[in-house]
């Protein structure tokens, strides 16, 4: 064993030397291998750290609550056309009202603008303005069905939705670019050329890792005022018309699955729908999304990884040939070793060691150079990133393997020279 051991500690030596002694052509054999591992550690790192954010926001936004919408992701991907699901029948207010009087229901919100066809004005405030952001009608229970905390004042109540008041409350886009040193509360601003009362002022809302998508770039006002200003959103596509309506539900503690059957069981009779017919609707739950979000991510890695792999391919045919070379011009110390008593396999692994070596060394820069990328992306724009230690272990091995893999024919062909026609090699 310590024969074996100093062997192949040997066999390393004399690969890092002879690495170390044609220095450029090494660099430029590892260039395809740092490629790909730099993509694999870089990628992987902005991929896996947006997926745990995501994960957390959605985690924030509650484990019961359900939204109710005329489609989602979750019909495209079980194989829906797109132009099917534009002409099933839009959601309404009336909608939400007839669920709104299930027992196992505790809050309900129906939100208009918030989808396809989202509307962006200007809220402006003596001679300042804002840059066009998201309007949205809803209820009195927008905050508590969001899990949005209120910074100031207050929401608007069921007499001011009731009877259309014009009142607003403000994410914190239009609050830093009219009111940085202000109290908004009590104040008049134009939303859209109407005026309105401010009333409230909605705290941060959850992103991504914190990083910033525009997601307090908002202001909420009743959704009947919503109505009378701006009608319902609407989006005309291929004979279909989609109606921006959505209605978000929080059952009730422990009642989940009862509001589920319950609102599918409302929502089919509505839609006149039998009893051999499919939902023309969607419901869809915090386990739905994760399951589509899981899918969707698992479909970038894997893309991520054939991307990679082609230039890990391409780095593996420059070992395979410099390997195949550094053969040749050392057949005579081939066939040295091999008059001195070297065994075949000692002239394998010497070959093999190099190789491994040569992409093991584009391994570590590719590793270094994925994991700075994903710190400058970090660093530059707030993107949230992780890096796993498997992604590590995941960049070396695979580099190692390209050397082990593309090393084999070269070092066979090595380790089968005869040693008196190799001591005869010009």
């Amino acid at each position: 064993m310590k024969l074996r051991a100093a062997l192949l500690r040997e066999i390393g030596v004399m690969a890092f030397e002879t690495l170390r002694a044609n220095k450029m052509r090494s660099a430029l054999t590892i260039v395809g291998v740092v490629i790909g591992i730099t993509a694999i550690v870089g990628m992987t790192s902005l991929v896996r750290g947006f997926d745990r954010s995501f994960r957390e926001m959605l985690e924030g936004l509650g484990p019961n609550t359900i939204f109710v919408a005329k489609f989602s992701g979750i019909s495209f991907m079980s194989g829906n056309d797109f132009i099917d699901l534009i002409r099933r029948p839009n959601l309404t207010p009336d909608d939400a009202r007839a669920l709104e009087r299930l027992e196992s229901v505790r809050f309900i919100d129906t939100m208009l603008g918030s989808g396809l066809s989202n509307s962006r004005e200007r809220i402006s405030y003596r001679g300042e303005e804002t840059k066009r952001i998201q309007i949205l009608g809803a209820t009195e229970y927008f905050a508590q069905v969001g899990f949005i905390p209120l910074e100031a004042g207050r929401f608007f109540t069921a007499g001011e939705l009731q009877h259309r008041r014009a009142v607003v409350v403000l994410g914190q886009t239009p609050l830093e670019s009219l009111f940085p040193f202000t109290d908004p509360i009590g104040k008049k601003v134009r939303v859209a050329g109407e005026q309105y009362t401010v009333i409230g002022v909605m705290g941060p809302r959850p992103s991504p890792g914190g990083f910033n998508v525009g997601q307090d770039d908002l202001a909420v006002i009743p959704y009947t005022r919503y109505q009378s200003q701006f009608g319902v959103p609407s989006l005309n596509w291929s004979g279909g018309q989609h109606r921006d309506v959505t209605i978000t539900v929080v059952p009730r503690d422990g009642q989940r699955a009862v509001a589920l059957r319950e609102i599918e069981q409302v929502m089919r009779i509505r839609h006149g729908l039998r009893l051999d017919e499919p939902n023309d609707f969607d419901l869809v739950t915090q386990d739905a999304v994760a399951r589509i979000w899981q899918q969707t991510t698992q479909a970038v890695f894997l893309a991520l990884v054939v991307i990679s792999s082609i230039a890990l391919l391409v780095g593996g045919i420059g070992v395979m040939a410099i390997m195949t070379m550094s053969v040749t011009e050392r057949t005579s110390e081939i066939g040295l070793r091999k008059a001195l008593g070297a065994k075949p396999r000692e002239i394998l692994w010497q070959f093999l060691v190099e190789a491994s070596v040569l992409t093991l060394a584009g391994g570590v820069l590719g590793v270094l150079l994925g994991s700075g990328t994903g710190l400058l992306v970090h660093f530059i724009s707030g993107f949230p990133i992780s890096l796993p230690w498997w992604s590590f272990a995941l960049g070396l091995g695979f580099s190692a393997t390209v050397g082990l893999v593309f090393g084999m024919v070269p070092a066979i062909r090595a380790s089968r020279l005869d040693p008196i026609e190799a001591l005869h090699h010009e």
